[in-house]
């Protein structure tokens, strides 16, 4: 078991005595004390095992202390990361040339071991999540620096080292935090990459969406590999590289001058409008079928989004405003009927 397999059963068993408290309240459902005793003990076993071997969260306010703790964690990485960089470049002048590259050597090093010390002592990951944060800005202030020094020509190979190198902090610790910075990296190696086959300059992949489509295709089909030590891993492959499609797909149709196609601009933006439809009712299928949630709730939020761009584009500029609202909010009334109507459907096939 995992620490999401024994949270969710912790929560399962919560959910279970609410419920059970209620049943006995309306007298549906009574045990005798002998039942009730060996119900409340073996409850208390299971829970007393996932918070001593998982840390999990028993209560809802140790949930809400965790949600803060989270926060914290990442504010002070972010801080910290920061303070490392600023200190180099506050510093980095007066030192020699030598105890520059022994610093760049040995800062991510250092900050690596304290990350695989707070993993072993801490089963939440708060402290090594923070750390992790902080020997990856000093990873890709490493490479940068000694690039700077040693006048190596950048590329977007960098972007693969950097992400090589958040994939084994992510792996090694199962840090969602890591595994997100590895994927931005690889998903910018994958897009400069396929930039510079097109003919561009490997720093001016932002000027092809299309290149991100490509990459979050990629993410996906590695969210489809299944993870055996780290079972929430495909989760975040598959709705982070969903997440980069939708951006990409959102920005070529508003800017068709930005598409690899040949098409006129109004043609690639009206392509993609419908791609962009099809593929977020393409997930929200998917993710209902499939019982992630995720997925429908991406794909919920996207198809909305393209619909509002879209009845913008159409009506903002010469229908009155309060006429363009009520349009609005009149749309909103048809999208829940339709999602009550899926709904409704589902659940006559759970029945």
């Amino acid at each position: 078991m995992q620490k999401d397999q024994a949270q969710k059963r912790a929560d399962r068993i919560g959910a279970f005595r609410e419920e059970l408290e209620d049943l006995e309240k309306e007298e549906i459902l009574v045990l005798d004390d002998r039942q009730k005793e060996r119900l409340a003990s073996y409850h208390r076993s299971l829970l007393d095992r996932f918070a001593s071997q998982y840390d999990v969260d028993i209560s809802g306010a140790e949930k809400q202390l965790s949600w803060s703790m989270r926060i914290a964690a990442f504010l002070g990485a972010l801080a910290l990361s920061a303070a490392v960089f600023f200190f180099f470049y506050r510093f980095w002048g007066g030192l020699g040339t030598i105890m520059q590259v022994a610093i760049l050597v040995s800062a991510p090093l250092c900050v690596v071991i304290g990350v695989d010390y707070a993993a072993r002592r801490e089963k939440t990951l708060y402290f090594a999540s923070l750390l992790s944060l902080i020997a990856f800005t000093c990873f890709v202030l490493n490479l940068s620096v000694l690039g700077t020094i040693f006048n190596i020509i950048p590329s977007q190979n960098a972007f693969l080292v950097w992400g090589a190198f958040a994939m084994l902090l992510a792996y090694a610790s199962g840090l969602r935090l890591m595994l997100i910075a590895g994927m931005t990296c690889l998903m910018g190696y994958l897009a400069a990459t396929i930039g510079t086959w097109g003919g561009c300059y490997w720093l001016s992949f932002g000027e092809r969406p299309e290149n991100f489509i490509l990459a979050g295709a990629f993410l996906i089909l590695l969210g489809t590999v299944p993870h055996r030590d780290h079972g929430n891993f495909p989760n975040l492959y598959r709705g982070y590289g969903l997440l980069t499609i939708f951006i990409a797909i959102l920005i070529l149709s508003n800017w068709g001058r930005g598409s690899y196609l040949l098409w006129s601009p109004g043609v690639v933006e009206a392509s993609y409008q419908v791609f962009g439809f099809l593929l977020s009712a393409g997930v929200i299928t998917l993710g209902i079928r499939r019982q992630w949630p995720g997925l429908t709730n991406l794909g919920s939020t996207f198809f909305v989004l393209y619909l509002y761009t879209k009845l913008f584009d159409w009506w903002w500029d010469w229908m009155p405003k309060y006429l363009f609202f009520l349009l609005i909010g009149l749309s909103a009334v048809l999208i829940l009927l339709v999602l009550r109507r899926l709904r409704s459907t589902a659940r006559g096939g759970r029945s």
